[in-house]
């Protein structure tokens, strides 16, 4: 991933998008903003909504968007398809459509967002049909398998294909901080395989291994490898048990 410094803000762009004009996107940090807490993106936290309105707009128009669009994410496998000229989501507090964690478009100028404290923000780009995913996939997603699902959504809705498929995967929680001790209660079976120690599991690994699985190429998948709990550039709620929340932010130029 590149580190890119712009208005104040820190953020990151995958490197396997550099080549890709069309497409804006940033993994906003901490770093920035008006709030106390810095650059939080999430209405959710003890945090003036004005304080959050003007992050949000900042985040926006550093990466490239004039106007951003989220869900209430409920960590489930549900995608909506974002349209400019009648979509259900919204950039503002009360409005945002509830029960999706993917959104997609084919549509310019609409900046997608997932927001972000330990789960994967996971962004997925077809140059070829041009037409953006972005996903909040957490242990509860990676069960659902919503990669999984949101590729199947893109092959049905946009006939892409998906070793055209090229997939960013946002710092979030690392192997070495993935500690499920309930695991045989939470994780199916065929997960245990990813332990790395004891209550330790790797979900960058199964997150790869769902995209192959449906068909995206290894060449095409980039994880960050920087683990949010380990570094506190960004948000984690394992780490402070807050609801601050950085950004992945993805869209059509």
């Amino acid at each position: 991933m590149k580190l890119c410094q712009e208005n104040g803000l820190v953020y990151y762009r995958f490197d396997l998008f550099e080549n890709f004009p069309g497409l804006n996107h940033g993994i906003t940090t901490r770093f920035g903003g008006v709030s106390p807490q810095g650059l939080n993106l999430s209405f959710g936290a003890h945090d003036l909504e004005v304080n959050v309105q003007a992050n949000l707009d900042l985040a926006s128009e550093t990466i490239g968007f004039n106007r951003l669009f989220f869900a209430k994410q409920v960590h489930g496998d549900q995608s909506l398809v974002i349209k400019a000229g009648g979509c259900l989501g919204n950039e503002r507090q009360g409005g945002a459509v509830n029960g999706y964690d993917a959104l997609i478009t084919s549509d310019r100028g609409l900046g997608l967002v997932v927001m972000l404290a330990d789960c994967q923000g996971v962004a997925l780009f077809d140059p070829v049909k041009e037409v953006v995913a972005v996903v909040h996939n957490g242990w509860r997603g990676s069960v659902a398998n919503i990669l999984g699902q949101t590729v199947s959504r893109l092959k049905t809705d946009f006939n892409v294909r998906p070793e055209d498929l090229m997939v960013g995967i946002s710092p979030s929680l690392g192997p070495c901080c993935a500690e499920f001790v309930n695991y045989a209660r939470e994780l199916p079976q065929e997960f245990w395989k990813y332990q790395t120690r004891d209550h330790h599991f790797d979900f960058w690994s199964v997150s790869k291994d769902q995209l192959m699985a449906v068909g995206v190429r290894s060449e095409n998948i980039e994880i960050s490898g920087i683990c949010t709990v380990c570094d506190d550039i960004f948000y984690s709620y394992r780490r402070e048990k807050a609801a601050s929340r950085f950004g992945l932010i993805a869209g059509l130029v």
